[in-house]
């Protein structure tokens, strides 16, 4: 095996600013870090085989979501949609209840219309060939690259944030991480080292050395890094300082109220409309702002609801809050006990064991059931 000691470090390694790894050399990671995968990478469900159809669903779920909350969902996910036809057919409320607590439920919709299109176009095969797999509704020039090079061996790079910390940071590159244009040239760059075996085993080791070494949040663990002695932050000690990233934009937050509306053991749902945040998922009712008790009866009055109780969980000013990609909700909660179903139409009554076992609830209103049913 190779280790980061047969590339020795320059005298000059703690002087700030020196480059050891240029892009013309990139070339020589290639079969220590093979190597280092071979001997460290860990044993994951989908790197059991390299069928497409398997790695593309891992891919996808993947996005966003941390590898040990996506192993049950995709063993769960495989056990009952083993196929891409069986994917095809499934049905809303099965693949949403499959997918929830994952989010962006967009990304499910996606893999389904996916597989749909290679019933009717591909026979039912996961196509071959990288822009036949781009063209997929869903997948982007990362997934495309994932799918391409380690169900097929082509010499496609996936770069995501984990392959963008090692490649700037092995060439101590200062462009914002986030600018396309430099995204596609690492890509580029990378395509360029492909050695002619093992193609998915080196895009699977750029994965793994940026998932469990080189580390975001915190210190990296160059003391296992088969690249640390080529590594021009570790040599400089400025680790830290890559990569570059422009700062986001900070997220709006919305303020909502949210009810649980409880009838004779059975808790109102409705369909969100089919535009915007977790279109045309279930949530529960809620309101915009922050609602006070005879603001929330009013709310129930105009819906023809007789109420025999209203009360917060715990503190009525007690506020939930649940993050997503760009908005922050902050939820006021109230359980709420009927007299009867009110005379709004929009309203599907569940029972808990419909939502416990078929009715898919995103996180953020799950977040608020299950709130105020442990302490009402």
């Amino acid at each position: 095996m190779h280790t980061g000691d047969a590339f020795p470090l320059d005298r000059n390694e703690g002087r700030k600013g020196e480059k050891i790894m240029e892009r013309n050399q990139l070339g020589q990671i290639v079969a220590p870090l093979t190597d280092w995968y071979h001997e460290n990478c860990r044993r994951l469900p989908w790197r059991e085989n390299r069928d497409a159809y398997r790695v593309w669903v891992s891919e996808i779920m993947l996005q966003q979501t941390r590898v040990e909350t996506v192993i049950p969902y995709f063993e769960r996910f495989m056990e009952r949609l083993p196929t891409i036809a069986s994917l095809a057919a499934c049905g809303d409320e099965e693949l949403f209840k499959l997918w929830e607590g994952l989010g962006y439920y967009s990304r499910a919709r996606n893999l389904r219309r996916a597989a749909q299109v290679i019933c009717e176009q591909h026979d039912g095969q996961f196509p071959e060939e990288y822009q036949e797999i781009l063209a997929l509704p869903g997948i982007g020039a990362y997934t495309a690259g994932a799918v391409s090079s380690i169900a097929f061996e082509k010499a496609r790079a996936a770069v995501d944030g984990n392959v963008l910390r090692v490649f700037t940071r092995l060439t101590q590159d200062s462009h914002d991480i986030l600018d396309t244009r430099f995204r596609s040239q690492v890509t580029e760059d990378l395509e360029r080292i492909y050695p002619p075996r093992q193609r998915g085993d080196f895009t699977q080791s750029l994965m793994e050395l940026g998932a469990v070494v080189c580390v975001p949040n915190g210190e990296p663990r160059c003391g296992e890094c088969p690249l640390r002695g080529m590594c021009g932050a570790y040599g400089s000690r400025t680790q830290l300082c890559y990569p570059v990233k422009k700062k986001k934009a900070e997220r709006r937050i919305e303020y909502r109220t949210m009810l649980v509306l409880r009838f004779q053991d059975k808790t109102a749902l409705r369909k969100r409309e089919g535009r915007g945040i977790l279109s045309g998922m279930w949530e529960l009712p809620n309101a915009d702002g922050i609602l006070d008790e005879q603001q929330v009866l009013h709310w129930l009055a105009e819906r023809g609801f007789l109420v025999r109780e209203v009360k917060a969980p715990e503190d009525g000013r007690k506020q939930l809050k649940h993050v997503f990609t760009h908005i922050e909700w902050h939820m006021a909660c109230w359980i709420v006990t009927c007299e009867n179903e009110g005379t709004c139409h929009d309203f599907t009554w569940v029972s808990d064991a419909q939502l416990e076992h078929e009715v898919a609830l995103p996180t953020a209103f799950k977040k608020v059931y299950r709130e105020c049913m442990t302490k009402r």
